[in-house]
């Protein structure tokens, strides 16, 4: 039997044949205008401050999450089931991340006081804050992969410190237990600018006493952005784990953070019960921080296993379903004390 060698550039040494993207210019065209379809509508429908009614939440969270389904039927029929089954998967990790920053915006706009009427359209402002960073640091990273395998040791190693940082929080029981005023970005923003004591409906800043103030609203928007840099840099290291196509990063990370709005609404007293969340969260993290290394490894040693997409999807969804049992049955024993001493 008689092979045929591929001749291959002396100044270049392939490791891996990277995937070809499905991202055509007129698929990213298509989506991009869709997403800023779905975005403008969003601040229409915050156009005029109210409280979400959770009738009004419920009917978007549904709609937001029926549509990456849609998305990933629409994959599967077109690209096949790998590419579904890379969506799906870094769907749900994204999701799972995308709850623990509504615990950080729940802080945010409790610690700050924000009126209820206010605060869907700061969510928005925080949503649209985490697409744009996130578009650039899966630029970031896509350039990274183009430069070599290095970068999954370096995504992996990221994973890994960010998920002992949240199980040592977790653990400790002090991941909320924060004073927001003392945030840098917001003491800087105060440094430089006189804050107004009370908000002013949805106006950021105001001229009062001959000069331009900020408003509330505005050193909010500030926090909520500067939350939105940490939990970029965590996820988009974990979602090049599940696939390298930035067309799927990328829209895995849209459809994650464009229904948070209205999920928070409906979350939001149930948020406080998932008292183990941020375990799984941390051991998600931990989890594809060994398949991004095993990645890397397999491509200086080929013997080297790599961890099939299924087989994450699975550990992912056993790691949510059991934080969220453990975490109904701690609320429950937590109950039964004060239930039996009355």
């Amino acid at each position: 039997m008689r092979f045929e060698e591929t001749p291959v550039s002396d100044s270049t040494m392939v490791l891996a044949a990277p995937e070809q993207s499905i991202g055509s210019p007129w698929l990213w065209g298509i989506s991009i205008a869709v997403l800023l379809a779905l975005l403008v509508t969003d601040f229409l429908v915050t156009r005029k401050p109210h409280e979400v009614s959770i009738r009004e939440a419920v009917g978007w969270s549904v709609f937001y999450l029926a549509l990456p389904f849609v998305f990933a039927l629409g994959l599967w029929a077109f690209f096949g089931g790998g590419q579904a089954l890379e969506f799906t998967t870094g769907f749900v990790v994204e999701k799972s991340l995308s709850v623990d920053n509504l615990f950080v915006f729940m802080l945010i706009l409790s610690g700050f006081a924000v009126p209820f009427a206010l605060q869907q359209r700061v969510l928005l402002y925080g949503i649209v804050g985490a697409l744009v960073l996130r578009g650039v640091f899966i630029a970031a990273g896509a350039a990274l992969l183009q430069a070599g395998t290095w970068a999954f040791l370096v995504f992996g190693v990221i994973l890994f410190i960010t998920a002992a940082k949240i199980m040592h929080e977790a653990v400790r029981g002090s991941a909320f237990d924060k004073d927001v005023s003392e945030m840098r970005s917001v003491r800087f923003l105060r440094r430089l600018m006189p804050v107004t004591e009370d908000y002013r409906g949805t106006q950021m800043t105001v001229r009062e006493g001959g000069r331009r103030a900020l408003t509330p609203l505005a050193v909010v928007v500030v926090a909520i952005f500067a939350t939105d840099v940490v939990f970029a840099v965590d996820s988009v290291p974990a979602i090049y784990g599940i696939t390298e196509d930035p067309y799927l990063v990328f829209a895995t990370n849209a459809f994650a953070l464009l229904g948070l709005r209205a999920l928070y609404f409906v979350l939001h007293q149930a948020l406080s019960k998932l008292v183990h969340l941020n375990h799984g969260l941390a051991l998600i993290l931990a989890f594809i921080g060994v398949k991004l290394v095993l990645h890397w490894a397999h491509g200086v040693w080929p013997a080297v296993p790599q961890v099939p997409t299924l087989l994450s999807l699975a550990v992912i969804v056993v790691i949510l379903t059991t934080v969220t049992l453990t975490s109904l049955h701690a609320r429950r024993s937590a109950k039964e004390p004060a239930t039996s001493g009355r």
